[in-house]
């Protein structure tokens, strides 16, 4: 610098060489299958079976279409690197406050416990503590969670400080303390003793914040020792409340804002927003937007961190990482925010469940990055508040950290509350813009989603950053009911985005890059793809019981593009699971879930976003389960499939599943019994395998259904029903053809 080099606070690169040659090569290979395929449907329309063969031919149609969307995700990756270091030579002195908000929803169904590790893990950032400010947003205004909160600030003033001396990673307790049972203890003799006092602390405030869990109600004695649980005597139920807004830790306070050490620690706010039962309270983005009011009036840091309750910090350096991106002198200035992957330290070995989401992760998000910014997943994001709160980006737009300034200078902290309150009021937002054109939008199940992709329509960029270490860990799904229910969700968000005002073909054209606008859209129809997926599940199959051959005899040529397109994209998808980890049976899984949500979860959001378009179905938001009974918990380990409940998705699946059986029986019945069987399973070859490979990936339902004997196994009233509608189709289905 010195000499007058400039030197980015970033390095990006891109994917060269023979193998990038190859990849691309290979995709316009599959593309030309593709294209052969449909020439095949179009010029070879049988007389038997020609509504099945157009039926088809649509649904080869769509899948072609959709898999060129997802290839714009693959043809153009970026990785990022930082450079920490250089950060810290240009910026210690003038490093910008960070607001850290952390939402939760539901102390049922997201433990308090794993609330409190999150908020500890960020507090222990390696980043200077004045400049770090921690807002828990509680939607269900739960005393038993300020309890905890107030429980972990305490105990904070022991973990910060022993973090930083002992360099501790990661910064989570719960996580940190499970390392050890794997990791040799410290041979330092200082350290074995802190280490040994800070995990008593550590579990003297689990059991009690546990037992006050498990009864339900604040211990008295803490009750009377803090007047912050005064804000609940007028509390009626979780959507009818007054603003509870407390602030636990701030440096304005003299007597409790300093750990054992006497250093500052980062400010601590718990804030419960009005809630009446005749305002809609619009989820997630109106927490969001109710602490981008609050923070601004208490910290208001040009730099925001989202988090979800379980997603704890994995690494003490991600905000110095996201720093490198927002403060460098040349492209910072442009940046709305950076999207770090949305990890999980409790995925099984073979991810029964397919959480990882591994081509969305470590694939996909580097494709988007390559036209202008991935999409935003609504948690582990650093955002740029100016663009946040609807601030659209020019190119006069600067970087200016060096304006700061305290504003919890201009009143004590009482009358800081007091002011804040009015703020997080179930009126406020009135005749405003918020929700609209300013912080984050309503109106979406995936309001993430829809908020990213307004601030990339106003002009601002976003980065991926996929460090070595991962920067954040959650808690994924772990019963088959949870994922395919938070996929419906999702699936029904996406395509309300399509049919909304911020549809990234029509108006995303001319304002971001046509990659991205595909990028966009591969996840946009999401839904849309249960149709060629439940048609491919069906109708090649029943046509199996009259002998009716739905595509080319295997000696054809005309198979070979249809072998091609099915055994290349599944061998690259292996090879690329195996690449990032993966094992074989992960690849079969993923496979499996793959299935599983486009027949099931994409079905049900695409039939309720039909219904809701003609007014007749309102979406609700469900916060997906965080906790799990031991016995079904010792299936997960074990890699057992839950089912457990009777559920119209499990209906479908199981009805699916056994309709294929039966098919595939009774054409093997038909293939021994009758005398030119050889000839015919030439003729419907394909269909065979096809049956033959949706019976295989669908075992664990058969298990489900026959042969386990435990909890987690199908209901058996849900086995009569299943059972009856497949055989009672496929009789149907003899008589009327």
């Amino acid at each position: 610098m010195d000499s007058g080099e400039y030197y980015s606070l970033f390095e990006t690169t891109r994917p060269r060489g023979r193998g990038r040659l190859i990849l691309r090569l290979f995709t316009i290979s599959l593309f030309v299958a593709t294209c052969f395929i449909w020439a095949y449907r179009l010029s070879h329309i049988p007389k038997d079976g020609k509504w099945a063969w157009f039926g088809l031919f649509g649904a080869e149609l769509w899948f072609g279409l959709y898999w060129l969307f997802g290839q714009a995700l693959r043809w153009n990756p970026v990785y990022r690197k930082t450079f920490n270091n250089r950060l810290s030579q240009r910026y210690e002195s003038n490093l910008p406050g960070v607001d850290i908000f952390i939402f939760t929803a539901d102390p049922d169904i997201e433990p308090p416990m794993m609330v409190i590790n999150t908020v500890l893990s960020v507090m222990a950032y390696d980043y200077p503590a004045e400049k770090l400010n921690v807002y828990l947003s509680d939607d269900a205004g739960s005393d038993i969670t300020f309890y905890a909160l107030l429980e972990a600030s305490n105990f904070a003033k022991h973990w910060v400080p022993f973090c930083k001396r002992f360099k501790v990673e990661p910064r989570s307790p719960a996580s940190y303390f499970n390392s050890l049972l794997s990791a040799t203890y410290p041979y330092d003799h200082n350290h074995a003793n802190d280490l040994k006092a800070i995990k008593k602390l550590y579990e003297d405030m689990k059991r009690r914040i546990e037992d006050a869990t498990k009864l339900g109600s604040v211990p008295s004695e803490a009750r009377s020792m803090h007047n912050g649980f005064s804000q609940w005597d007028s509390y009626s139920s979780r959507r009818d409340h007054n603003t509870i807004l407390q602030i636990l830790l701030h440096k304005k306070d003299p007597h409790n804002s300093k750990d054992v050490d006497g250093f500052v620690l980062p400010t601590l706010v718990y804030l419960a927003r009005e809630k009446r039962p005749q305002y809609h309270h619009h989820f997630k983005a109106g927490a969001m937007n109710s602490l981008l009011r609050v923070s601004s009036k208490i910290s208001n840091a040009k730099i925001i961190l989202l988090l979800d309750c379980d997603m704890y910090s994995n690494s003490s350096q991600s905000v110095r990482d996201a720093l490198c991106f927002f403060m460098d002198e040349e492209k910072g200035h442009e940046i709305a925010f950076v999207q770090f992957p949305q990890s999980f330290d409790n995925v099984t070995k073979n991810d029964l469940y397919g959480s990882a989401v591994t081509g969305v992760m470590e694939v996909e998000l580097h494709g988007a990055d390559g036209y202008g910014g991935p999409l935003h997943i609504g948690t582990c994001s650093f955002h740029r508040r100016d663009a946040l709160c609807g601030k659209i980006f020019n190119g006069l737009y600067k970087n200016t950290w060096s304006d700061e300034k305290d504003h919890s200078m201009e009143a004590n902290l009482h009358k800081l509350e007091a002011k804040s309150k009015a703020l997080a009021r179930c009126t406020y937002e009135e005749n405003t813009l918020w929700g609209k054109e300013v912080g984050a939008k309503y109106g979406c199940l995936v309001e993430d989603v829809i908020t990213g992709l307004s601030m990339q329509l106003q002009g601002w960029k976003s980065v991926y950053y996929n460090p070595p270490k991962k920067a954040f860990y959650g808690f994924a799904t772990t019963n088959l009911l949870q994922t395919l229910v938070q996929q419906k969700r999702w699936a029904e968000g996406e395509l309300q985005i399509f049919l909304s005002k911020y549809n990234p073909l029509w108006y995303g054209h001319g304002k971001i890059s046509l990659g991205l606008q595909m990028g966009y859209c591969y996840y946009n129809l999401w839904a849309t793809t249960c149709l060629p997926k439940l048609y491919y599940s069906i109708i090649p199959s029943l046509y199996l019981l009259k002998g009716i051959p739905l595509f080319p005899k295997m000696s054809s040529p005309w198979f070979i593009p249809f072998a091609y397109a099915i055994l290349g994209e599944g061998t690259f998808s292996l090879i690329e699971c195996l690449f990032y980890g993966g094992t074989i049976q992960g690849w079969w899984n993923s496979l499996r879930m793959w299935l599983y949500r486009g027949t099931t979860s994409y079905l049900f959001a695409f039939i309720d976003m039909i219904l809701k378009f003609f007014g007749r179905s309102e979406s609700p938001f469900n916060v997906t389960s965080k906790t799990k009974e031991e016995e079904a918990s010792q299936r997960y380990d074990q890699e057992i499939m839950e089912f457990g409940v009777s559920s119209p998705f499990f209906t479908l699946l199981a009805t699916l599943a056994l309709l294929n059986l039966y098919c595939l029986l009774d054409f093997s019945k038909e293939l021994v019994l009758s005398k030119g069987g050889l000839r015919a399973c030439e003729k419907v070859g394909f269909q065979v395998l096809l049956c033959g490979f949706l019976v295989l990936i669908n075992s664990p339902i058969y298990q489900g259904l026959f042969l386990r004997t435990d909890k987690g196994k199908l209901p058996c009233s849900l086995a009569i029903k299943s059972t009856t509608l497949a055989i009672t189709s496929c009789i149907l289905f003899k008589i009327l053809n």
